[in-house]
């Protein structure tokens, strides 16, 4: 039963020890890598917002009359295309309106967003190509379309603009990239790197759990039998 006991322990400790090396590298990746530079942080430009024209804004009742939406919540915030109401419904994604007009804002061209993300932008890197993307990337966790923004620096680093207000939503590299990719392995989570509470990583925690409690165990009982056969081989002589 022994024999059979640590056979059986070891095959387990083996597949289920494929994880525990992910989740080493996994720690290892995550807390050998600051956070901040992760989430390029150290790329934001140290810029003050521009003083919000409160007096020259439109009232959000006419700006949301003109709109024909009957908003649950109202935001005036300033951004780089200048200030704008973000009207949320009671469904579906918050409407953009510009404070000063009232309408939506005019589209972009690609110059205008490699200039502004530029502008957010600190480093050596330069903006080197700006894409309209008509559905957000997983990576930037938003959704809707989105512009993105690509620097020539050594992270490959991106940055995500609004087509609305010009503001930068995301931030990602391949630092980035790096990091989420030992993140999926970790939770166990390869298709989406969000969910750490699903069957699977629960299943592996349990048998983990279980192949350290019957290692102790089984290394009792190896000791105890040591112990006793050295004291009988003591008694013989």
């Amino acid at each position: 039963m022994l024999r059979w006991s640590i056979q059986l322990h070891k095959w387990i400790a083996l597949i289920v020890g494929i994880q525990v090396l992910f989740w080493v590298a996994g720690g290892v990746v995550m807390t050998a890598i600051p956070i901040e530079r992760v989430r390029s942080e150290h790329h934001v430009a140290d810029t003050r917002p521009s003083a919000l024209a409160i007096d020259a804004a439109m009232p959000v009742a006419e700006v949301a009359r003109r709109a024909g939406l009957r908003p649950v919540e109202a935001q005036l915030k300033t951004t780089p295309r200048g200030p704008v109401w973000s009207l949320k419904p009671a469904s579906g994604d918050p409407v953009v309106l510009s404070a000063n007009t009232g309408r939506p804002m005019e589209a972009m061209a690609a110059a205008d967003v490699q200039v502004l993300a530029q502008r957010a932008y600190k480093g050596d890197g330069k903006a080197v190509s700006a894409t309209l993307l008509a559905k957000a990337p997983q990576e930037t966790g938003k959704t809707g379309p989105l512009w993105r923004v690509d620097f020539d620096d050594a992270e490959g680093t991106s940055f995500y603009l609004s087509p609305q207000t010009g503001e930068v939503v995301s931030r990602r590299s391949n630092v980035w990239r790096f990091y989420d990719f030992f993140w999926r392995l970790h939770i166990m989570d390869l298709e989406k790197g969000e969910n750490f509470n699903h069957p699977l990583i629960i299943a592996a925690g349990v048998l983990t759990l279980s192949i350290v409690v019957t290692g102790f165990i089984l290394l009792w009982i190896r000791l105890a039998r040591d112990l006793k056969v050295a004291r009988m081989a003591r008694a013989s002589r």
